[in-house]
C-alpha cells in the first residue's frame, strides 16, 4: 500500500470518527429521543438539572424507564415532582448519576461507584443479570456526547434520613442522642455535612466506669463532653475501605483516630466496628462497641517519633528542600500536641505549643525549619531525661 494511500484512509478515518462525534446527543438529548425517558426528563427539568447534564462534563447516567418510574407510588413521584420538593429530587436524581464516563467494561471489576449524591452505588456486573443496589441494567453503554447512559428496570432511592435521624431510628444510641442533645449538636448533625460518625451504642457507654456518663452530661462539663462528641465525627464520607487504607483521620475535636483491621475486622483505636458503611442523606454511621477517647503518647512513642521525624528531615533539609523538611517537623510536633503525652509535665506540652506558633510566625522555611528543630531536640531531652528518672 503506498504512503498516500494509507494517509488517504487514515484522514477519511479521522472525518468519519469526527462525523459521528458530531452526530451524538447530549444524555439529555439522548433520553428525549429515545421516547422510553419521559417520566425521566421531567423530573430532570424539575430538577433544574438540563444545563448540568447538557453541559461539557462527562457523566454515567443510570436511566430508569417510564416503567420503572411507573412502579414508584404515585403519590410519592407527585410530591417529588413540587417546587417544594426540588432538593429532595435532586438528590434521587443525582444519585443515578456518577461522574465521568463508565461503561461497562470499565466497571467491571467494580463492586461500587461514588454518586454525584455522595452515596455509594452497589455494583454487580459480573453475574446475571448485570446490576447497580437492586436494580436489573437493561442495557448498558448507550453513548452521548459527554457521558454514557446504562438503562435500568428500577428507580434508585438514596438514604434520605440524616445521621441523626437514622441513630433516633436504629433504637440502640439513646445516651450519644442525649449527649448530642445536651451538647446542643443536633442542628449540626441534621446539617448538610456530609459527616462520618463513629457511634458508641448504648452498652458501650454503660461499659464506661461507674458515674462517667452522669458526670460528663452535667452542664459544668459541656466543654468536655462536645469535645468527646466531636472526637466521635470525621469531616466527610470516609468509607471503611477508605478508612483502612488511610489509617488515620482527623475528627473534628482536632485528635486523629487510629484505623486498621485486626482478627476482628475493621477497628478504630481499639473499638471494634460491629457495622461499617450505614448512609445517610448527610453522611455515614460506623457503630462502635467502646466511647473513643484520645490516647496519649508515651514517652517512649515521642522519641522515636522525633527521631523518624529527624532521619526523615535532615537529608531532604540538606539537598535544599527546606520546606518539605518544615513539613516534616510541623506533622511530627502537631501529632505530639493532638495526642498528648503521658507521664510528662505541663512545661512539655507548653514547649511543644510554642514552638508550633513560632514557626507559623517565622515566614522564611529555612529559619522555620530550625525553629521547630530546637524544639524538637528540647523536647527529646526533656523525655529522655524523664524516662531515665523512672528507670532509676
Amino acid at each position: 500500500m503506498s504512503k498516500n494511500v494509507l494517509f488517504g484512509l487514515l484522514a477519511a478515518s479521522l472525518v468519519l470518527s469526527s462525523q459521528l462525534q458530531a452526530q451524538q446527543k447530549t444524555i439529555v438529548e439522548t433520553a428525549v429521543e429515545s421516547g422510553n425517558f419521559d417520566t425521566l426528563v421531567t423530573a430532570v427539568k424539575a430538577a433544574g438539572l438540563v444545563e448540568t447534564l447538557n453541559g461539557h462534563d462527562e457523566f454515567t447516567v443510570f436511566a430508569p424507564t417510564d416503567s420503572a418510574f411507573a412502579k414508584v407510588d404515585p403519590a410519592v413521584l407527585a410530591s417529588l415532582l413540587q417546587p417544594e420538593n426540588k432538593t429532595q429530587l435532586r438528590q434521587v436524581l443525582t444519585y443515578h448519576v456518577v461522574p465521568g464516563r463508565v461503561t461497562a467494561r470499565d466497571a467491571y471489576d467494580l463492586t461500587d461507584a461514588p454518586s454525584v449524591n455522595g452515596q455509594r452505588l452497589l455494583l454487580d456486573l459480573k453475574d446475571t443479570p448485570l446490576k447497580v443496589n437492586d436494580a436489573q441494567i437493561t442495557v448498558t453503554d448507550i453513548e452521548c456526547s459527554n457521558g454514557v447512559i446504562h438503562v435500568i428496570d428500577t428507580v434508585l432511592l438514596p438514604n434520605q434520613s440524616t445521621v441523626l435521624s437514622n441513630a433516633y431510628q436504629a433504637g440502640n444510641f439513646s445516651t450519644l442522642l442525649a449527649a448530642i442533645g445536651i451538647a446542643n449538636l443536633n442542628d449540626v448533625l441534621n446539617g448538610p455535612g456530609p459527616f462520618t460518625v463513629f457511634a458508641p451504642t448504648d452498652d458501650a457507654f454503660a461499659a464506661l466506669p461507674s458515674g462517667t456518663v452522669d458526670q460528663l452530661l452535667q452542664p459544668e462539663n459541656r466543654d468536655q463532653l462536645i469535645d468527646l462528641l466531636k472526637y466521635h465525627v470525621v469531616p466527610g464520607r470516609v468509607y471503611a475501605d477508605m478508612a483502612v487504607k488511610a489509617g488515620r483521620a482527623r475528627s473534628l475535636s482536632g485528635n486523629s483516630l487510629d484505623i486498621g483491621l485486626t482478627a476482628n475486622g475493621l477497628n478504630v483505636n481499639q473499638a471494634n466496628v460491629l457495622a461499617k458503611n450505614i448512609e445517610a442523606s448527610n453522611g455515614l454511621i460506623h457503630v462502635v462497641d467502646q466511647v473513643l477517647t484520645p490516647s496519649k503518647m508515651s514517652r517512649r512513642q515521642v522519641m522515636t517519633s522525633l527521631d523518624h521525624a529527624i532521619d526523615q528531615g535532615v537529608p531532604v533539609f540538606n539537598a535544599g528542600h527546606h520546606q518539605r523538611c518544615c513539613d516534616i517537623y510541623m506533622n511530627v510536633m502537631t501529632t505530639i500536641k493532638e495526642s498528648g503525652i503521658d507521664s510528662m509535665d505541663d512545661h512539655s506540652m507548653i514547649l511543644v505549643e510554642q514552638t508550633i506558633e513560632k514557626a507559623k510566625r517565622t515566614h522564611n522555611s529555612t529559619n522555620r525549619a530550625w525553629v521547630l528543630r530546637r524544639g524538637m531536640d528540647q523536647l527529646y531531652m526533656r523525655a529522655q531525661r524523664m524516662s531515665t528518672a523512672v528507670d532509676r
